[in-house]
């Protein structure tokens, strides 16, 4: 196990450490209505050129992500897709740092990515590193946060280095993020904000034509049948009901004709949520298959997804591997002396067809061993060396297969019976091969 270098570990005690959020002044986010209006104003009081402010427009995200639960739902599947896969740290000996491995795949380090994947949601996202023997941190919130201009202001509407810190000058605070990217919650809000007063419609279509409606007439001279009737109206039950006199001519306007089954709100809340998870996911069926879907289209979507959850990985393994975080973990005491290397999961499938053309080719041209450990996830012994002069020397040992044309010759035709043919003699590689291959069938099947 590979130890932690104490030499630079910091012992100041965590009580004393002046923290850059203990001097904000929290605000907490408006939860006033919201509209396309909103949306425009928000946008452009954060693409300000000298005045750039991102407080309207994260207001507005916290809302729109408190109250739609598809959005949260296909934000979390695009983050879970990283934390779930398992990340080492491989020293520059190619060993594996178990200390730092296991703070990485343990909550602290969850936690961590998670916050480096929401920077590409929210554009930007800080950590303050509390120090003290064990790595911790807290989110700096970001609506103080001016990536713009390097700063984290004491206030949200914050604008100067008068009013914050620059926080590149500081060797605890970590902020990520590109400075004019506003996020990929910028593409679902005006989805979202039409989702709400969908909903809303919705609600009032279902409160409106989801009962029977009362209609009794009256007439308009008989005083005492319309006070009779309005007790029976209101002692019947909270039905829409509706009292006029026979004389008056009624018509309900119902919208039926067109809308009977409320598919118009349903079908625009639809056409929201596939923006929404194109937008996030980079497809549609992945989440919730469309009526036309079938096996091709939902392969051929989960590919791309598989795609964008690679980038995602590599995407967080360059930001873990960051001279910045690495230089706060040595300040922990890690040996940070290599990197961090994320666990890709094999797809037998693939691996099958790769392995074919990958045996074609080394009938070609020769192909290192060091290949075939790091595609097919083979791990490789400690005793190499040995294991593979003891293959040599048996490949040497083993006689020479005979020349095929003189084998021809000495060897009287025999003709062979349909559907039969001769095995080949296998030497070591290839019997290693046709194992593998074996191995492999039987995992897909």
């Amino acid at each position: 196990m590979a130890k932690k270098n104490t030499t630079t570990k910091v012992t100041k005690p965590v009580d004393d450490q002046a923290f850059v959020i203990h001097d904000l002044t929290l605000v907490s986010p408006d939860r006033g209505s919201k509209d396309i209006g909103k949306l425009k104003e928000s946008v452009i009081s954060a693409e300000s050129v000298h005045y750039p402010n991102r407080v309207l427009l994260y207001d507005l995200y916290h809302d729109i992500l408190s109250m739609d639960g598809f959005l949260r739902g296909i934000i979390q599947k695009r983050i879970d897709s990283v934390n779930n896969k398992k990340i080492k740290f491989i020293q520059a000996d190619g060993k594996e740092n178990e200390d730092l491995t296991k703070l990485i795949n343990g909550q602290k380090g969850r936690d961590l990515i998670t916050l480096l994947m929401e920077s590409k949601l929210w554009g930007t996202s800080g950590m303050e590193f509390v120090v003290g023997p064990e790595l911790e941190f807290k989110e700096v919130p970001r609506k103080h946060i001016k990536p713009e201009k390097g700063l984290i202001t004491k206030s949200q509407y914050g604008t100067s280095e008068q009013d914050g810190f620059k926080y590149q000058d500081m060797p605890f605070v970590w902020v990520v993020g590109k400075k004019n990217d506003l996020g990929l919650l910028l593409a679902c809000s005006m989805y979202g904000i039409y989702k709400r007063g969908t909903f809303g419609d919705y609600a009032q279509y279902v409160e409106i034509f989801g009962q029977p409606v009362r209609i009794m007439k009256y007439d308009a001279y008989d005083t005492k049948t319309k006070q009779e009737l309005k007790t029976v109206m209101t002692e019947s039950g909270s039905a829409l009901a509706i009292m006029i006199p026979k004389q008056a001519e009624f018509e309900m306007k119902d919208g039926k004709a067109s809308n009977a089954d409320g598919k118009l709100q349903l079908g625009l809340i639809g056409a929201c949520n596939e923006e929404m998870s194109i937008a996030i996911l980079g497809n549609t069926e992945t989440t919730k298959a469309s009526s036309s879907s079938g096996y091709a289209q939902s392969k051929e979507h989960g590919e791309q997804q598989d795609e964008l959850t690679i980038s995602d990985l590599i995407f967080v393994e360059n930001l873990l591997n960051s001279t910045k975080f690495l230089n706060i973990l040595k300040s922990y005491g890690f040996d940070v002396n290599g990197k961090f290397e994320f666990e890709l999961d094999l797809d037998l499938f693939k691996l099958k067809l790769r392995m074919e053309i990958d045996t074609f080719v080394s009938t070609k041209v020769p192909v290192g061993d060091e290949y075939w450990y790091q595609t097919y996830g083979i791990p490789k012994p400690d005793n190499y060396d040995e294991l593979k002069a003891k293959m040599e020397e048996q490949n040497q040992l083993a006689p020479p297969e005979p020349d095929e044309a003189e084998t021809t010759k000495k060897r009287p035709e025999k003709k062979v019976k349909k559907g039969l043919l001769p095995e080949k003699k296998q030497n070591l590689a290839d019997k290693f091969l046709k194992n593998l291959a074996d191995f492999f069938d039987q995992a897909q099947h």
